[in-house]
């Protein structure tokens, strides 16, 4: 039976060979939040035009998750397509630090702490996008020859007006909250981005919507046709509730082991499990299946595709073996908890002697939820009945939240 069920991945799985017109209906509608201006990039797709295709990504953190490979995923359909991906590396723009949905500002990165971050990050994108068939630019190449004169004439052509019309602008002085100017024009130097590479169409999340608009109206102040606008839906991390980020501890990484990565896949909200598929993955939403095979699917899938078929059903293994069979010793010991309680709290109720003990385990990868390897020290967790705390190798404990 998991022979037949390997052999039907595989069908799965070639089925991203797909293109010409299932491949052009995929980039116009599947994980596509808004396309401006649609009528307009429909006509240049299906009459043939060859497209340069702009994504811009500032390395403000070392790794990249599943919420990234979203717009990557984009990216490689258009170059399924024939299209020239240009994936813009924001050295430049890191520095300052993207505004977008940030309700305070940013921390200010330095160019050593921004080169560190871009070590390994092309070798990740190019686990999603076809690295030697992409034009890679970093914009510091025109944006640190930005003398003031040259940095005054681009600002005219903006308005203030323009700028507050932002929303997450817009709430932060309303409320006296911090906006530097360097966020403030941060848009500017994205549009800019684009005025430079002459883009036909550039892709970002959700969230980017104002500084892809800000490349629109800059390319029209150049006497340029304005670049159509393609944006992807943001993703929930694994406690369904807010953006994937590191920095809430609910990602999963596209480094990430096989086993840690099928095992926080697992752990997704069943309302999840629908847009996961959409987004992340080249299969229709398997409709006929009970969420927990529907998630085991889709572990083995995206395991797949950043790893291997052999290493995805070697976790889909691991994790039955772990979890379905039940593995672990007759007697668990059941820890009483409030449903939301921060991941230092828990350990000391599961009898670790002292939060820096704590701090310790986690930093050394011997805490684990259901089979999902535990790295933030600040996480606050979501908890139900019956999820399972394995701390070192032997120490298994079960969850039963306290009746309000």
């Amino acid at each position: 039976m998991e022979a037949l069920f390997f052999i039907s991945l595989k069908v799965i799985m070639n089925k991203r060979n797909m293109k010409h017109k299932l491949s052009l209906e995929t980039v116009l509608n599947r994980g596509v939040s808004d396309i401006i201006v649609r009528e307009h990039l429909e006509r240049r797709l299906r009459y043939g035009k060859k497209l340069r295709v702009k994504l811009g990504i500032d390395p403000t953190a070392p790794d990249i998750h599943l919420g990234h490979t979203i717009v990557l995923r984009k990216m490689r359909q258009f170059q399924n397509l024939g299209h020239k991906a240009v994936l813009i590396i924001g050295d430049f723009t890191a520095q300052i630090g993207d505004p977008s949905g940030q309700s305070a500002e940013r921390k200010l990165l330095t160019e050593k702490e921004v080169e560190n971050n871009l070590r390994h990050y092309l070798k990740q994108a190019g686990k999603v996008i076809d690295l030697k068939k992409a034009e890679i630019r970093y914009n510091s190449e025109w944006l640190k020859k930005l003398n003031s004169k040259k940095l005054a004439e681009l600002l005219t052509l903006v308005s203030v007006q323009q700028m507050i019309e932002r929303n997450d602008f817009k709430e932060r002085i309303e409320t006296g909250r911090s906006l530097r100017m360097s966020e403030f024009i941060y848009p500017v130097f994205q549009g800019y981005d684009s005025v430079i590479v002459k883009a036909d169409i550039e892709l970002g999340g959700a969230d980017q919507r104002f500084n892809l608009l800000m490349g629109r109206t800059l390319m029209e102040r150049f006497n340029m046709t304005p670049q159509d606008i393609l944006t992807t839906p943001l993703l929930e991390g694994i406690d369904g509730v807010r953006k994937m980020s590191k920095s809430y501890g609910n990602y999963i990484g596209v480094m990430d082991k096989p086993n840690d990565m099928f095992g926080k896949i697992m752990a997704i909200p069943d309302s999840l499990i629908e847009k996961y598929f959409i987004t992340l993955t080249d299969t229709d939403f398997p409709k006929h299946l009970e969420p927990r095979e529907a998630k085991m699917l889709l572990g083995e899938i995206i395991v797949s595709q950043y790893h291997s078929p052999k290493k995805a059903l070697n976790a889909k293994h691991e994790f039955v073996r772990v979890f379905s069979k039940k593995e672990t010793p007759d007697k668990v010991l059941e820890i009483r908890v409030a449903k939301t309680i921060s991941i230092l709290d828990i350990l000391l109720l599961a009898k670790v002697p002292s939060k820096s003990e704590a701090r310790r385990l986690i930093d050394r990868g011997a805490v684990k939820i259901n089979n999902s390897l535990k790295t933030n020290q600040d996480e606050i967790l979501s908890l139900k009945n019956g999820d399972i705390i394995k701390i070192g190798k032997r120490r298994f404990f079960k969850i039963k939240l306290k009746e309000i």
